[in-house]
């Protein structure tokens, strides 16, 4: 969508106001201020204007008015993303989500619970928790992010190894389509004919249609859960551990690892008592029955001495697990006290090639000059390097840029891909034309029009036109050149 919206601010305002509380019709700088990014604040951009609608049918008027006046609509949750994916259009309107915040239902005997999007995504374990069940997907955000939000980037979390990502934990959604109309895609579980526009709508990063209901499926707390920390004095080892411990035939509820920067910044942060001499840290969660979780445990501890850990600690009681677990989650907040600025980027590659992987980043991280901070989900291969950077210094953003760029095509060439769970947005879009060719992106773009034609929905994002792509691999095979030529007269 390139042309401007057919009417103006005021007039478009006007229209909301009617049937919105003109209390949360926002059109004044001061107060669209919070809303230019998301959780990637280096890419801004303030929007025309923000509604907070309160009920469906608002949201349907929303949908409608924006169709008819051709403006861009940017729906959003708690702008916690980490893509840029919920960074407004200039001459576009924020759809926030924020007011459908209710827990519409829990059904514990069908362990379901029915969502307003704008439900925090650890409040419905909290809530589900008086029925002894839980909602499996826990990123790192939990506190804060949503379970619309969780939909738009198909989520993850570290016990994603064993539970699934978001797509794996939902039964239903219902949706407002770019042209007002209301839809409901999924079941209660049951076989449904045709495609499966579930999945197709879980990581649409909000350019489908608007998510205002989900059901999801909640699971039984297991009886034990108990983590082993084991310290690393290299990263090859502990990715070959990694390897090793599924090889074996344990399926962990998590399994987590850190290189030595987040090692330090996360113990300091949060008192985890981690092993700072360590190269690189696994967090290994065994869950289930006593029986299960002690043989278990008893193998992984066998597993990781005879893959070279230095260090092995088991936690022993619920307060300790819970302890050795916020170092993880904390890891991110953590870094931003060792370092002005940090970039974190995801990408997912084959479990095989982690160490290979870690080791070329470790040599970027020279060339580049710029630290790197390893936190990720190393069962599924989900890599979350922070790139540490200052942004008052010249140049270095760019430098940091071009960084993440080496690290996601790096990704691309070892069999992986460029996201796991956080979205394509606005910051990978560039890579989108390093993974897919101009056939597969064509098809993102029919499968775009299908849903919708005037292509209003958060236009920018996710799939990039055909002629950036190849004005991108152009630049870059220019760029590839000039190095190799460079090199050759060096």
């Amino acid at each position: 969508m390139t042309s401007k919206p057919k009417v103006s601010k005021a007039e478009l305002a006007e229209q909301f106001r009617a049937f919105i509380d003109p209390d949360f019709v926002i059109t004044d700088d001061e107060t669209l201020r919070p809303y230019e990014c998301d959780g990637l604040a280096m890419y801004r951009e303030m929007p025309m204007l923000v509604v907070l609608p309160e009920t469906v049918a608002q949201v349907q008027r929303v949908m409608r008015i924006c169709r008819e006046h051709e403006v861009p609509v940017v729906a959003r949750g708690a702008g916690t993303g980490l893509c840029a994916g919920a960074m407004p259009h200039k001459d576009g309107v924020v759809l926030s989500l924020a007011k459908f915040n209710r827990i519409l239902d829990i059904d514990p005997l069908a362990r379901t619970a029915r969502l307003q999007p704008g439900v925090r995504n650890l409040a419905i374990s909290e809530e589900a928790a008086r029925y002894g069940l839980y909602y499996g997907p826990d990123p790192s955000s939990q506190i804060a992010c949503t379970i619309g939000g969780n939909v738009a980037e198909n989520s993850g979390g570290v016990h994603c190894l064993k539970y699934g990502l978001t797509v794996h934990n939902l039964l239903s959604v219902q949706m407002v389509t770019a042209d007002g109309e209301r839809v409901t895609l999924g079941s209660d579980g049951l076989d449904v004919c045709g495609m499966d526009l579930l999945a197709l709508i879980t990581g649409s990063e909000g350019l489908l249609g608007v998510v205002t209901e989900v059901k999801v499926k909640l699971l039984p707390r297991p009886e034990v859960a108990q983590v082993i920390m084991a310290g690393f004095d290299s990263v090859e080892k502990a990715g070959d551990a990694v390897g090793g411990i599924i090889a074996h035939g344990i399926i962990p509820g998590g399994l987590e690892m850190m290189d030595s920067h987040a090692i330090i910044a996360a113990d300091d942060f949060a008192g985890a008592g981690y092993p700072r001499e360590a190269k690189a840290l696994l967090l290994c969660e065994v869950d289930g029955t006593r029986e299960e979780v002690h043989e278990h445990i008893a193998e992984a501890e066998a597993v990781f001495r005879k893959l070279g850990a230095t260090s092995i600690r088991t936690s022993q009681s619920e307060e300790e697990r819970a302890l050795l677990w916020k170092g993880r989650k904390s890891a991110f907040p953590a870094v931003g006290r060792i370092s002005p600025d940090y970039y974190c980027m995801d990408g997912t590659i084959p479990r095989r090639h982690l160490a290979r992987v870690l080791l070329a980043m470790e040599a970027m991280s020279k060339e580049f000059g710029l630290r790197v901070a390893n936190v990720f989900h190393a069962g599924d291969g989900n890599l979350h390097p922070l790139i540490l950077f200052d942004a008052n210094v010249p140049g270095e953003f760019e430098r940091t840029e071009a960084f993440g760029s080496r690290i996601l095509a790096l990704c691309v060439d070892v069999g992986g891909c460029i996201t796991g769970e956080h979205g394509v947005g606005v910051e990978k879009i560039r890579q989108m034309a390093v993974q897919f060719n101009d056939l597969e992106l064509q098809q993102f773009h029919d499968v775009k029009a299908a849903f919708d034609p005037s292509g209003i929905l958060n236009p920018g994002k996710g799939v990039p036109t055909l002629k950036f792509c190849q004005e991108y691999r152009s630049l870059e095979h220019s760029h590839n050149t000039q190095e190799s030529t460079d090199a050759s007269h060096g």
